[in-house]
């Protein structure tokens, strides 16, 4: 089958779902076609050694990746983000004809940056087969709210044009079809297709004495925090519950964002001298870093649209063999006490968050090495890389056939998609 990859963000850039899919697929004999852009992320600037153009194309034996070039200014304002998105649609839509047509099969890693340009693209290739593959209803936009409502609007409008385009939409959690069903999209077209994370990053390792003296501090029991400091995952309720355990354990917050001063200004302010603030390392080093630490924190605020988030954190903890505390609500934590792979709590509940701190410095280390090896399963089982390129494999196949099916009124009778 040939297949088209549409993704705002693509390796070297840690997007491991589209690039192991990617990859995957190419494997199993497909031809892969990519639209992508060139790697920016996370600093928002082409990565040293890129240079943005409109003929670059890299070529393996059955995977092509053609890269785009964007607005790209390290400006995190709505406007500088805004510009990004709209750029790279501006390129798809140029691009996006010749480098996709004659797919037999359309896959579109639908984040929010995605969207302005899958609904152009569908618009150019007319009846393409479609899987939508959907990692966030609701964008986080920064800046003052007014300044983010028009944009918000137009996101909004082009995702329910997009959930009504696509042939199949997979979402990342199960509580994630409501929302897109909400949002337009038919609900007997919406398929679960949970994430996975990279597994050559994210195993179970020994930690590394550097990894130790990072994470481990005074050798009480250490929770850690890996990834963005932002509004969404309220690490402030973390720090409150941290605050009165000095003696017992330590939060460990490795990595920034646009709300690390806000929190770092919070630890200061209640003498949480357990908090400590390790600056983002490279992905490299994360499996040692996650041995190291006896949990890995799972935070989301309370907040409707995140109940049907599933942080890619807890996949990365889950195969690395590594016990969660995780205070958040809906799928999220669903999927932690069906594992029984840790500790779980409401999501900005301070109080039940550090009696959950002080629970886990208690817990002995047998019982805690097993439940991080019930998540190691529950990885392997629900959720891993094989698991999840098989999934979207099949859904491939079956928007293919639909698209055939509607074209043609016999196969129609014998499938049943028409009276």
């Amino acid at each position: 089958m040939r297949i088209g990859i549409l993704a705002y963000h693509f390796p070297p850039e840690p997007a491991f779902i589209p690039g192991s899919l990617a990859e995957g697929l190419a494997a199993r004999g497909h031809e892969v076609r990519v639209l992508t852009g060139f790697p920016d992320y996370p600093g928002g600037h082409v990565y040293p050694g890129w240079r943005q153009r409109w003929r670059y194309e890299s070529r393996s034996e059955r995977l092509t990746v053609r890269r785009v070039p964007r607005w790209t200014g390290g400006d995190a304002s709505v406007r500088a983000r805004m510009a990004s998105w709209l750029s790279f649609a501006a390129s798809v839509g140029t691009i996006g004809r010749g480098q996709l047509a004659g797919v037999d099969a359309l896959y579109v890693h639908q984040l929010p940056p995605t969207t302005f340009a899958a609904v152009g693209l569908l618009r150019l290739l007319g009846a393409v087969p479609t899987l939508l593959h959907v990692q966030d209803v609701h964008p986080e936009l920064p800046g003052p709210a007014e300044a983010a409502r028009p944009w918000a609007g137009r996101v909004a409008a082009a995702t329910r044009r997009l959930y009504r385009s696509a042939d199949l939409v997979a979402v990342a959690a199960p509580a994630m079809r409501d929302l897109v069903v909400a949002g337009g999209a038919d609900a007997d077209r919406v398929r679960v297709v949970l994430n996975w994370t990279d597994e050559r990053l994210f195993h179970p390792a020994e930690p590394t004495r550097e990894a130790r003296r990072l994470v481990r501090g005074d050798g009480r029991c250490a929770v850690m925090y890996a990834g963005t400091i932002g509004a969404r995952q309220g690490l402030e309720t973390a720090v409150r519950a941290a605050a009165p355990l000095r003696g017992t354990m330590d939060l460990v917050l490795v990595g920034s964002g646009p709300e690390e001063g806000r929190v770092r200004g919070l630890a200061e302010e209640l003498g949480a001298r357990n908090v400590r603030f390790v600056a983002r390392r490279s992905p490299l080093e994360m499996s040692d870093l996650y041995a190291a630490a006896d949990y890995q924190l799972v935070m989301l605020r309370d907040l409707p649209e995140l109940r049907g988030s599933v942080p890619g954190k807890l996949q990365a903890a889950f195969s690395s063999a590594s016990p969660v505390v995780a205070s958040a609500g809906g799928d999220t934590v669903e999927i932690v006490e069906r594992a029984r792979a840790g500790l779980s709590c409401p999501p900005e509940d301070w109080a039940t968050l550090a009696d959950r701190f002080w629970l886990a410095a208690t817990i002995p280390t047998s019982a805690r090495l097993e439940m991080g090896r019930r998540g190691r399963e529950a990885y392997l089982r629900d959720m891993s890389t094989r698991g999840g390129v098989d999934r979207v494999e099949e859904l491939l196949y079956e928007v293919a056939g639909l698209r055939r099916g509607s074209d043609s009124p016999e196969e129609n009778s014998r499938t049943g998609l028409v009276a």
